[in-house]
């Protein structure tokens, strides 16, 4: 034959592993759900239990390792560990103590139902490890696609991510040596890891740089200088006897703070696509499915799945940990819950490290049951988690007022919370607190030193729910109130009936269980003389407020904060109808490509 039979070489292998993951990816993605289980699901229906389409399944793996070592490399990248110092103390202690609190209640829960370590079988302490990581992939992607990776409880997630990451490097570092738990050799892999740190670190900041320098010319060249160094410091970490990912996890780090890592980042991200698709679907490959007339192999995979399904439900539980700790850092209910919601998944870091413990030498630590779990387990936390983060602030109203049940009191009820007269002496009310928001009163603070200006500003009140705002605006002397804007309760019990003006400057891509026209409504019933403005990124939408009655849209695209600032006070001096006529005919006049 001139051609080798289908499959049996490396290059069909790879063919098949992209086509069909293409596939179902697209199925996947139709469908709503994470492309990595599309993957996993490709593994399992054109590897050996099922379709059995590749044969070179052992070439796979090795360019499965290759995605595995590209992907930590670019998570390397993303840990700033600058920015993670200065993260403030909801990340740092949350993130410390996430991970090992997770360890240890799921130690206690898997050994409950029967997991046991046992000579050379080390599968109790990878469970209980495996489980306590969360997916960075997975909560990036539907927090970005939810515009909160820049909110309170999106900024607190995404810290305990980057922590987890190194909890993870340790775990990476232990892992040889597990077979000899004394305390010198754990203590010598741990002084390994903790030497290919502070030399990559030291060789990134004197000599990198004028590497980089000498090749930014050529943007080509800085990829591969990049990736050069990747592989290097991975050979040098199998090379001391620790894993080869860890090594590349580490050659992230600390190129991470490179004014070129972005560029980086941005050419690497398509290879390691390509790589870790592989990755995923050689992990699929590993999935046993019992054939239905082996009986016996039947009743074992039901087995494996009944432990997944516990491990899956005590993973979603488990993260409920991180609620005290946030709680007790006076992030109030919603703060709390929201970051465990997001983090109710098993991590594709955890797949990582099952897959080096059974790969470990001279004999494996874990069995193939073990693998077989977290993989499992990872692929129905995942789809759950989906839902569970597209719906948090549901799922998380629902669990604060268990919590008010249970009289754990929110920021609402908190001893030091503004009072709540019938009628309050504040006037101008903004409605949630953002950038924008800030803008435009940072313009009314620096409007004058005069005691109109002054008085203006002792006139302002905002609700909001981000207990980090509050604390700054009470700094201040900024009138505050701990409230979900999105219920009309809040406003009819805020006191604001004779508001003279109530500001909505947050857009409809970024409100969550409300939007500006269901605020118009709310704010007419609370304060019907109160003059309103609301705030669009469209400019039909931004018509459509105004022919609802809004008095004023304001389109952070065409104003600046001092233009609405100076409309605001202007509109409550002289009025707002000259104002709202000019805007009008202004935004109907514009003819935009994309209005």
């Amino acid at each position: 034959m001139i051609f080798p039979a289908f499959g049996n070489d490396l290059l069909s292998s790879i063919g098949i592993c992209v086509g069909a993951a293409a596939l179902l990816a697209l199925v996947g993605w139709r469908l709503r759900q994470p492309l990595i289980l599309a993957y996993l699901v490709t593994g399992v229906v054109i590897g050996p239990n099922v379709l059995n389409f590749v044969k070179d399944q052992a070439s796979i793996q090795t360019v499965a390792e290759i995605g595995l070592i590209l992907l930590l490399f670019i998570i390397g990248l993303e840990i700033d560990l600058k920015k993670l110092a200065t993260a403030g103390a909801p990340v740092l202690l949350t993130g410390a103590l996430q991970v090992p609190i997770c360890i240890a209640l799921g130690w206690g829960f898997f050994y409950l139902i029967g997991v046991r370590n046992t000579q050379g079988d080390y599968s109790l302490l990878y469970l209980a490890a495996c489980m306590s990581l969360s997916s960075t992939l997975v909560v990036v992607k539907l927090l970005y696609d939810k515009f909160e990776l820049d909110t309170l409880p999106g900024r607190v997630t995404l810290g305990v991510l980057v922590i987890q990451d190194l909890w993870a490097v340790g775990m990476l570092a232990v892992q040889p040596n597990l077979a000899n738990p004394n305390f010198f050799p754990l203590a010598f892999s741990l002084l390994k890891g903790a030497l290919l740190v502070v030399g990559a670190l030291n060789i990134s900041k004197y000599i990198l740089p004028h590497l980089f320098r000498a090749v930014a010319k050529a943007p080509e060249l800085v990829l591969v200088s990049a990736l050069a160094w990747c592989f290097f410091l991975a050979g040098v970490a199998q090379a001391i006897g620790l894993s080869r990912e860890m090594g590349a996890l580490i050659a992230g780090v600390s190129l991470s703070t490179f004014p070129y890592n972005l560029d980086v980042m941005a050419k690497a991200v398509s290879i390691r696509d390509f790589f870790v698709t592989l990755f995923f679907v050689a992990l699929g490959m590993q999935i046993p499915v019992p054939s239905l007339e082996d009986h016996a192999a039947l009743t074992h995979f039901a087995g494996l799945l009944g432990l997944s399904l516990a491990a899956s439900a005590f993973v979603i539980v488990s993260r409920l940990s991180v609620v005290p700790i946030l709680y007790g850092l006076r992030m109030g209910h919603r703060a709390s819950l929201l970051p465990a919601i997001n983090l109710a998944q098993v991590s594709e870091f955890s797949i990582v490290i099952a897959s080096l413990g059974l790969t470990t030498q001279p004999h494996p630590q874990i069995t193939t049951d073990v693998v077989t779990v977290v993989i499992i387990t990872f692929a129905l936390t995942a789809v759950v988690s989906t839902y569970m983060i597209n719906s948090s602030h549901a799922v998380q109203k629902v669990l604060s007022r268990a919590l008010k049940i249970l009289r754990v009191k929110d920021l609402d009820s908190a001893t030091d919370a503004e009072p709540k007269p019938e009628g309050r002496q504040e006037r101008v009310v903004f409605l949630g607190f953002f950038r924008d928001a800030s803008s435009i009163l940072h313009e009314f603070e620096h409007a004058g030193d005069s005691d109109a200006d002054k008085e203006f500003l002792s006139k302002i009140l905002v609700i909001d729910f981000n207990p980090s705002v509050m604390r700054e605006l009470r700094n201040r002397k900024v009138s505050c109130i701990y409230g979900d804007i999105a219920h009309a309760d809040t406003l009819r019990h805020a006191g604001i009936q004779d508001a003279e003006l109530v500001v909505s400057s947050i857009t409809d891509d970024i409100l969550r269980g409300t939007n500006n026209l269901r605020m118009l409504k709310n704010i007419r019933a609370a304060c019907p003389k109160a003059r309103v403005m609301l705030t669009s990124e469209h400019i039909p939408q931004a018509l459509s407020f105004y022919a609802a009655g809004a008095d004023l849209v304001y389109l952070p695209r065409l104003h600046s904060a001092p233009q609405i600032a100076a409309m605001l006070k202007q509109g409550l001096e002289e009025g707002f109808d000259k104002i709202r006529a000019a805007e009008i005919e202004r935004l109907q006049q514009r003819r935009e490509v994309l209005a």
